[in-house]
């Protein structure tokens, strides 16, 4: 008697093959994959799909090591039979049946992964052929659903397409730190660089014997300096994910030391107050 597996894999050769031609373009990833990601997580993977469902596994088997290309050491590729539940982005029409490469660590026990029945959101820039052959936007594009994690990443996916969604930062292009006209009060206003080459700009305002206060703006209107962006929201993402960890060399334009030494002090003031930015997975 043929083992279920082999039979399995014997009947999807030619399928998986086909699944296979669709490249896994983003290299394999570094952290396991969580069972519940970060909100950090799911924006990655909701800002370059174009494509999110929800999906019930149906049928795994392990795709053979040698066909198996950049899969990192220890995790395995799998070739998986899904049935569709609910498409929550995308206007493209999908199938009932679907079918994509994923890769997994193995389970606490080294064991394969049970996902057999169980739901997960996948992220996937691509369906194509009546079979629904999915490409994730990386190789391991797959959380296992919640109620909550679904709501996290419906919420993430409205904010990408709002009209004044945040853009991408990419950098800091200019700082300059303005004395007023008291002691202790001044401003900073660091100037980014977005992917879109659209305005955006952090302001840090002290005022004398008040606290010090700070604001972003994704427009060429100077923000308001009590605007920070609350956490886990699109605009702290983009900043706290993004922002360089310190001030890059030659954009700090402040005219003496002392003040250069300020826009200095604010900017780590920024980072503080915006925290870590956690991950379960690494983005490459």
């Amino acid at each position: 008697m043929i083992h279920p597996t082999k039979r399995f894999l014997r009947m999807s050769g030619t399928m998986m093959a086909g699944v296979i031609l669709l490249s896994l373009s983003t290299p394999t990833l570094s952290a396991e994959v969580p069972p519940g990601a970060t909100y950090a997580d799911l924006a990655d993977m909701s800002d370059s799909a174009r494509l999110v469902l929800r999906a019930q596994i149906r049928k795994m088997a392990p795709v053979e090591p040698a066909r198996a290309r950049g899969v990192r050491t220890g995790w395995t590729r799998y070739y998986i039979e899904a049935r569709t539940e609910a498409l929550i982005r995308g206007d493209a029409p999908l199938g009932q049946s679907l079918r994509y490469l994923v890769d997994m660590p193995p389970d606490a026990r080294g064991k394969a992964p049970k996902l057999k029945k169980k739901s997960v959101l996948l992220f996937a820039t691509s369906a194509k052929g009546p079979a629904g052959d999915l490409q994730l936007v990386a190789p391991d594009a797959q959380v296992l659903w919640d109620a909550d994690t679904e709501a996290r990443t419906r919420t993430i996916l409205a904010a990408l397409v709002a009209p004044d969604a945040p853009r991408k930062v990419t950098g800091v292009r200019e700082a300059i730190y303005v004395p007023g006209n008291l002691a202790g009060e001044g401003e900073t206003q660091f100037f980014l660089d977005t992917a879109d080459h659209s305005a955006a700009s952090i302001t840090v305002r002290h005022q004398a014997g008040g606290p010090t206060t700070w604001g972003v703006s994704f427009s060429e209107v100077a923000a308001p300096a009590d605007s920070a962006p609350a956490h886990d929201t699109l605009t702290w993402y983009r900043l706290a994910c993004f922002l360089p960890n310190s001030l890059p060399r030659g954009v700090n334009l402040s005219e003496d030391a002392s003040s250069r030494g300020q826009a200095e002090a604010d900017y780590r003031t920024v980072l503080g107050e915006l925290g870590p930015c956690p991950r379960n997975r690494a983005v490459s």
